[in-house]
């Protein structure tokens, strides 16, 4: 019942968390970590490794592990701890024993709780680490177990006194016959924190990246880094599912799996900021993928779970309120359904980069690049970036894209002087596409004239702008700042400059802009099939400070208000740095977090933000 201070850091070039409860008489730091065990490493110092324990699974069973130690630096602290699990998002019953209920000092023995489901049984350690002096001055954690309504099962909770130079560290892990050590010890959460924070400042220590947002671009880049499966090389969305956006609404969707979309982002970023195996395993991934996903016709699916599995049916868990009394809580995703044709762009572009900038694509990757575009050729309106869940559309982002994609595969025929039989009709197509979204008026007969409306309106006549799809009439989408970026029009064009400063009217003048943030589009006006209300979005408004930044080489006020946006909407990530998918009006982060779509645009706006204040000193 003491009020405290709460303070909450990353530990410098890491990502160990560090947080400090603070108050008039003591303060305490827990710090909380996954293992990063060096290669070849034992588990403590002087312990053996025979010839037959290999040092793999012993790396592997070590990065399960969750470890939170708390040591009291000054005075005195009472802390409660509690464990109340929930298996199979709270629908699975389990049971609960307690191994050592009183663990005193020189315990040798850490099992201390077991938590038993029939999928899944864990196990709690405990580790006295140390005293001010001596083993009587060490603290005794008594642990009881309790019952809580709407619970399928017992946790265990238990107060303990710390006063200063105490410290416990607690270890969740998974509860198996043989672990690479039976009991943990402060000898082996020493070892491994130090080769923990050694790991993350070798891997961050290879960024290229020198600028003025050094700091930012480095936790970004380690966010990303924790975003990703190593067994395969996926990068996930966001780690977490059904997060609001917007508090009490029913726009709640699982984040955690890896989007074809992200792949151009993720691969330039990577590459560019000199992490090239993580850009190597990536692109295996999707290469993967490939070879194994794809249908009949020669159609990519837009996502896949860590594993590279395609099946993820979307459940709606009704027996959770969900956060903050945010309902339906949706696990899997309906989206993956979806035909988004706007991936085979994001996808080309990211080949196309990993050509130029990481190493050369095989003759398999090119054989199957050619028969994704020849299925291109033939492609219908879509869902697009923003996943609606009504009708398909034309969307001129989706449009755009198709161009990149075509765009690429040519760029890298003729770089790499490789094969490309139907060469005509994708160029054929790559024109149609850009005449299409910059025109206003009936189409002439061409490869995709089966799939325009009677009125093409990739840009309208009447706002002097582009629009969100050929359907949508006068209707704006943030998506469009994506064109500068990909290199599909200039960004001093006069239609792309009237667009990118309607965008930035706020929503009562016909923008979408507000607080120097961005909306995808005005939800009032476009039936997405969702409903309710959301915030703005952090990756359109970093697009849209990319996008003035490239405006802003041949006009310096645009450069100007790139510079402003960039730390304003800085000043909304969370006290770790972190960007969820949106913020809202009063300032809240909104939505799954941290989100890697976000953090990529962050990076790239940041990178290009910095070249081009350089280039006008």
């Amino acid at each position: 019942n003491i009020t405290c201070t709460t303070k909450q850091q990353y530990l410098p070039s890491s990502n160990i968390l560090q947080t400090r409860y603070i108050h008039d008489h003591g303060v305490a730091d827990l710090v909380d970590f996954f293992p990063r065990p060096s290669e070849g490493s034992v588990i403590a110092k002087g312990s053996k490794q025979t010839p037959f324990r290999e040092t793999i699974p012993v790396q592997d069973e070590l990065k399960k592990w969750l470890v939170r130690r708390v040591e009291c630096i000054r005075g005195e602290v009472d802390l409660d701890v509690e464990i109340f699990p929930a298996f199979d998002y709270a629908r699975g019953t389990h049971t609960t024993e307690l191994a050592l209920p009183i663990h005193k000092p020189g315990c040798p023995e850490s099992k201390t709780v077991t938590f038993s489901h029939s999928d899944l049984s864990l196990q709690l350690d405990v580790t006295i680490d140390h005293g001010e002096d001596n083993v009587e001055s060490c603290p005794t954690v008594i642990f009881r177990k309790e019952k809580r309504e709407h619970m399928l099962g017992e946790g265990v909770v238990a107060h303990i006194h710390l006063v200063e130079g105490q410290a416990i560290s607690f270890v969740l892990r998974d509860n198996i016959p043989n672990h690479v050590t039976r009991d943990v010890t402060t000898q082996v959460l020493d070892l491994q924190q130090s080769a923990t924070q050694k790991y993350w400042f070798n891997w961050i220590s290879k960024c290229k990246y020198k600028g003025r947002w050094r700091e930012i671009i480095t936790r970004s880049l380690m966010i990303l880094k924790l975003l990703t499966y190593e067994p395969t090389g996926a990068i996930i969305a966001a780690p977490t599912f059904s997060i609001p956006e917007a508090i009490g609404g029913g726009r709640n969707w699982d984040y955690r799996f890896s989007w074809v979309r992200d792949s151009s982002f993720t691969i330039y970023i990577l590459l560019r900021m000199g992490f090239t195996a993580e850009a190597d395993a990536y692109m295996d991934f999707i290469s993967d993928r490939f070879r194994k996903s794809r249908t009949p016709e020669g159609a990519l699916p837009i996502m896949f779970t860590i594993r590279g599995e395609t099946d993820i049916p979307e459940i709606e868990l009704n027996h959770l309120s969900g956060y903050r009394s945010s309902n339906p809580v949706r696990i899997g995703n309906g989206a993956a359904t979806h035909q988004q044709f706007d991936i085979y762009g994001e996808l080309m572009d990211g080949i196309y980069l990993y050509n130029k900038y990481g190493k050369p694509i095989t003759w398999e990757q090119w054989v199957a690049v050619r028969e994704i575009l020849d299925f291109v050729l033939t492609i219908y309106p879509d869902m697009s970036i923003w996943e609606v869940r009504n009708k398909k559309q034309n969307f001129v982002y989706s449009k755009i894209m198709l161009w990149v994609a075509f765009d690429r595969g040519l760029r890298l025929a003729d770089k790499r002087c490789l094969p490309c039989p139907n060469r005509a009709k994708w160029l054929q197509a790559r024109d149609e596409i850009y005449e299409e979204i910059m025109t206003h008026g009936i189409p002439a007969p061409s490869l995709l004239s089966t799939t325009i409306p009677n009125k093409i309106q990739g840009y309208s006549e009447n706002i002097q702008c582009f629009i969100q799809s050929y359907e949508s009439g006068d209707y704006l989408d943030s998506s469009i700042l994506i064109a500068p970026l990909v290199f599909f029009i200039s960004p001093n064009d006069p239609r792309f400059l009237r667009t990118m400063d309607r965008i930035l009217l706020p929503p009562e003048k016909g923008g979408l802009t507000s607080t120097g943030l961005v909306y995808r589009y005005n939800t009032q006006h476009s039936d997405d099939g969702v409903g309710g209300q959301e915030g703005a979005f952090s990756m359109c408004t970093f697009w849209l400070v990319e996008a003035l930044t490239r405006a802003g080489a041949y006009d310096a006020k645009y450069l100007v208000r790139a510079a402003n946006l960039f730390e304003n909407i800085l000043s909304f990530s969370n006290h770790l740095g972190m960007f969820s998918e949106e913020i809202a009006r009063s300032g809240e982060q909104l939505g799954n977090t941290p989100q890697a779509f976000s953090h990529l645009a962050l990076i790239s706006a940041a990178f290009n933000l910095d070249r081009g204040i350089e280039f006008k000193r």
